[in-house]
Order: C-alpha cells, then sequence, then structure tokens
C-alpha cells in the first residue's frame, strides 16, 4: 500500500495504562457509527470533523517518540471513534509500526470487526475489545447498534490467537445487573486470546464536549458507580477465572 494513503484523524497523544501496555502513541481516528450514550469523545463521532492525514504523517509523529515509548515498554495504539471505520488506513499505520519493531494496539467495538481483514488482524499484537453489554436489548438502547458482530469477533481472534483485552464500562442502571455481567464472564472465559478484563467505571469527563457542541449529554444524571459496585462486577469476573482490574 502507498505511504501517501489518506485517513482523518482527531488527534494524537501520549497515554500510560489505558490504551494498553507501557507508555503508548496514541491515535484517535474520525469517525464512529456508534452512539454510545456515555461516549467521552462525541467530537470524534463525525468523519467530517477530522483533519486529513496521511500514513507517512502519521508514522513522522511516531517516530519522533518512538525511544519514548519502547524504553517504557510501551507502543502504538489505534482508537477513536472507530479505528475500523478506515480498515485501509488503519491496517497500513499498523502494519508500519509492526514491521519497524513497535508494539501494535487496536481498541474498537467490535461491531465493524467483519471489515478487519486477516492481514490488519496479524499486525496487531493486541485487541482492546469493547463489550458495552452483554444484553442484545441493552446493548441496543446505550449503543445504538447491534451486539452478535462483536461476539462474532470476539471469536474469531480466539481463533486466529489474537491476544484481547476486554473493556467493560460500567454504568449504573445500565450495565451492573448481575446476570449480565455473568453471561459476559462465562463467554470471555471461554475465550482462550483473552488475557484480562478492565472494568472501567463510568465517568462524566466528556460531558464538556456534549456542551461545547450543543449536545445534551444522555446520561448527565445517571449516578457514577461506587467502589462497592466496582468491587463486586470485578469479583464477578474472577469467580470465572478471569483476570480483572
Amino acid at each position: 500500500m502507498s505511504a501517501t494513503m489518506n485517513g482523518r484523524i482527531h488527534s494524537w497523544d501520549l497515554s500510560t495504562g489505558v490504551d494498553g501496555p507501557g507508555t503508548r502513541f496514541v491515535l484517535f481516528v474520525s469517525g464512529c457509527p456508534l452512539r454510545c450514550l456515555y461516549c467521552a469523545n462525541s467530537d470524534t463521532w463525525h468523519m467530517r470533523d477530522g483533519k486529513e492525514t496521511t500514513v507517512e504523517q502519521v508514522m513522522e509523529e511516531v517516530e519522533k517518540y518512538r525511544a519514548f515509548i519502547t524504553t517504557a515498554g510501551g507502543g502504538v495504539t489505534i482508537t477513536g471513534g472507530e479505528p475500523l471505520l478506515q480498515p485501509a488506513f488503519t491496517g497500513e499505520i499498523l502494519r508500519r509500526c509492526k514491521e519497524t519493531g513497535l508494539h501494535t494496539a487496536l481498541d474498537t467495538s467490535g461491531l465493524l470487526g467483519a471489515r478487519a481483514s486477516d492481514e490488519l488482524l496479524s499486525h496487531t499484537d493486541l485487541v482492546l475489545l469493547d463489550i458495552k453489554s452483554f444484553d442484545v436489548t441493552t446493548y441496543r438502547h446505550l449503543t445504538g447498534g447491534e451486539l452478535a458482530p462483536t461476539l462474532n469477533f470476539a471469536t474469531r481472534l480466539d481463533r486466529l490467537s489474537v491476544r484481547t483485552w476486554i473493556r467493560y464500562v460500567l454504568v449504573p442502571g445500565w450495565t451492573d445487573r448481575a446476570e449480565h455481567v455473568d453471561g459476559l464472564a462465562r463467554f470471555v472465559a471461554g475465550l482462550d486470546s483473552v488475557d484480562r478484563v478492565d472494568v472501567l467505571p463510568f465517568h462524566k469527563l466528556g460531558a464538556a464536549k456534549y456542551e461545547a457542541s450543543g449536545i445534551p449529554f444522555p446520561l448527565r444524571d445517571n449516578p457514577v458507580p461506587t467502589p462497592e459496585l466496582v468491587a463486586r462486577v470485578r469479583a464477578q469476573f474472577h469467580a470465572y477465572g478471569l483476570a480483572a482490574y
């Protein structure tokens, strides 16, 4: 593929601890098919709002931080938005990073998992798979999308032995029902490729972005989870033999 391939990105940043192992160069691409009620990055929803960028320009930025991120045991993570909305652009960046010795991670909802070719996944060391809910109806109301493609993608990652971290946002009143958590834990426990589950407490840090866009934040009045609730949900994953944090 040509190094002049274009994509649309929102921004990039350096991150530690939440976007894969070590210190990461995190690329936020633009465009997302879901509208999660708790989304913290509503400014990445629309492709048109992103900055047109070439793969080469992204790699030039990555190279500036190569020594730092490799010394810190990190790598490059592509997130968004939804990276698989731009599979060719995302795949070429993953390929370039992988071939130059950088650890690669893909953060995705899995909704567009069918767009990730086996070649793209062969250049991906780690997938951060966001499973928003294990209940079909809740998933639809919470995200506007369908659950099945994500579960199919998780199964495919397992078949291809692609290392996976599951990310589960804990939203009181939405994703805290014990039977739904148990269902997800049971499903994930059957995937040999999953290394860990990150239970991420719902927060309202993205509310200001909604206000700036003149859009009401849907969960403005929703409570954040208590430490006790977070501990209970993590314990449910532990009960199925999973490493949960």
